[in-house]
């Protein structure tokens, strides 16, 4: 059997913004590709672009060079094929956690007693079942994280864009719902991008990482985590995860020092600046 081609290909990516200092390249002749059921984190500095990127493809932003396309469609808007989590807190703090899950739902005409049906299953699935009508206020911040997942899943898209989603969580945190994305994405066999900085967590849950530059946001390297699935945290402690952390970060960190001197060169020239 001929195997499936990939379900995102982005191809050439450059986008450019204008500031007072002149032209900003941000992402420049970014190229890559997901299999339909692979998980792939976008890591880098800093200032690397990799919001910019999943922007980009979300069709959140316009105005770049380069192509974008989900099953072969390019990409010109907010795609029903691509769910998107963000970094920010994203749950409606009037609705419960079933209301908030059934919302995307709602808006699609869905009737009711469906559409409460199928939030109920994705409230279960990322683990808040009993919590059905509680309000965001009475959740940890996790908890509201998960629930703003099971909120996109219920969209049922064919591929799922993540933008740092527990950067505000602490580390046991993250590592927990690590093994419930983990779950979810063997479950579903959810096609999933992940942005992050967290080398960690980008090695517990991926297939692939791209590895990006500081500014302008190119393709480092694209590294092939072989670690056995079903995964969790438990892997985190074994020598094969340490090695591939090291090895992300010898990459990152010559990235990361150019993004700091950067930063203090710019600072010093906006001291010298009368």
């Amino acid at each position: 059997m001929k195997p499936a081609g990939p379900i995102l290909v982005v191809e050439d990516i450059v986008k450019r913004f204008d500031t007072p200092d002149g032209a900003l390249t941000a992402i420049d002749r970014v190229s890559f590709d997901v299999a339909p059921g692979e998980f792939l984190a976008v890591i880098g500095p800093s200032g690397c672009g990799k919001s910019t990127l999943f922007n980009v493809i979300g069709g959140l932003i316009d105005g770049y060079q380069g192509r974008v396309s989900v099953a072969g469609e390019t990409v010109r808007g907010p795609h029903a094929a691509l769910g998107m989590v963000f970094q920010e807190e994203s749950t409606f703090p009037w609705r419960t956690v079933i209301e908030n899950v059934a919302f995307p739902l709602e808006i699609a005409g869905v009737a009711k007693a469906e559409r409460i049906e199928r939030a109920r299953h994705f409230v279960a699935l990322v683990g808040l079942a009993g919590f059905e009508r509680r309000y965001p206020a009475e959740l940890s911040g996790g908890m509201r994280q998960r629930v703003s997942m099971a909120r996109t899943l219920a969209s049922e898209p064919k591929i799922l864009l993540m933008d740092e989603p527990f950067a505000a969580l602490d580390e046991q945190t993250r590592l927990l719902l690590g093994d419930k994305v983990l779950q979810i994405q063997q479950e579903l066999k959810q096609t999933t991008l992940l942005i992050t900085h967290n080398i960690t967590e980008a090695v517990q849950l991926s297939d692939r990482i791209l590895v990006m530059t500081y500014r302008p946001g190119r393709v480092k390297r694209v590294v092939s985590i072989d670690l056995p699935r079903p995964r969790t945290s438990e892997i985190v402690s074994s020598d094969a995860f340490g090695h591939y952390v090291a090895q992300i970060w010898s990459d990152l960190r010559e990235e990361a020092t150019r993004g700091m001197q950067d930063a203090e060169a710019h600072s010093r020239r906006e001291r010298a600046t009368p």
